[in-house]
């Protein structure tokens, strides 16, 4: 599988960032790859206005959304991002969708709200009650997974369980002391210790870290965004799960029974 990381600032008119991921997303069809993930959150940010993203929340089959499902139309590309939708009584989801070929083939509510660091996502957000599906893409299992999600090895883990060679984490990342180390850490441990890819994408820009990443399912980081807008790509090879599933068996060798999502 041939994977794009597209990582970008999310302007603050959605408008603006439909027509920066059309953009990606005819990069990396040019460019040959199987799946394009985009950061967390980008139908709009401000960072001078944290409910923006409630006030700019849009249905699934509304403007930003349907734009980027007649642009797939036709095309193999798998592309995954998130985007907060009304949940009808004055809060958004966070929702992670899965677009190919003109429709939307999966979607995720995010789990893990970023209730951290003197930011409180659940102001404005409900969070999800699902453990999110498994994607076949060029035929690998990619599980899904959003920002926060990452710091919760329980979803990481029942994920790869269910079957997932391949995590996807778009993000937005916010910056502050050792931030940049804990994402590392953080994304790198996600797929150590499952023998999955992980595709880590953040969002550059005044707020958020970029950093967008790939790590092998040995823990070997093979692709690299800094903090500038990206569009990076990287080979993922299912032989390569294989083997490390082959050397290092800690899902066969594990002693605890499968993680499962409790009650709020």
């Amino acid at each position: 599988m041939k994977v794009a990381l597209g990582q970008f600032a999310v302007d603050r008119v959605w408008e603006n960032n439909l027509q920066t991921c059309l953009g990606l997303m005819d990069r990396a069809q040019t460019g040959g790859a199987d799946l394009l993930v985009l950061p967390e959150g980008i139908l709009a940010r401000d960072i001078a206005d944290p409910d923006l993203t409630l006030k700019s929340a849009q249905p699934l089959d509304g403007p930003f959304v349907s734009g980027l499902c007649a642009a797939s139309r036709g095309s193999s590309l798998t592309t995954m991002l998130s985007v907060h939708t009304p949940t009808g009584d004055g809060h958004a989801f966070n929702v992670l969708i899965a677009i190919r070929n003109g429709e939307i083939i999966a979607r995720y509510r995010k789990l893990h709200l970023y209730d951290a660091f003197a930011v409180q996502e659940s102001t404005n957000v409900t969070p999800g009650t699902e453990v999110p599906p498994l994607v076949d893409v060029a035929g690998m299992k990619v599980g899904l997974m959003t920002c926060y999600d990452v710091r919760f090895p329980e979803l990481a883990r029942r994920l790869a369980l269910d079957g997932a060679q391949v995590l996807v984490l778009p993000a937005a990342w916010v910056k502050g002391p050792l931030k940049e180390m804990h994402w590392q850490v953080l994304v790198t441990a996600r797929a150590l210790e499952n023998t999955c890819y992980m595709v880590a994408v953040g969002e550059c820009g005044e707020r958020n870290i970029g950093n967008s990443m790939v790590v092998d399912p040995l823990g070997v980081a093979i692709a690299h965004a800094a903090e500038a807008p990206a569009l990076v790509f990287a080979d993922l090879d299912p032989e390569r799960v294989a083997h490390a599933r082959r050397v290092l068996p800690v899902l066969e060798n594990r002693r605890f029974t499968t993680p499962q999502l409790r009650g709020r």
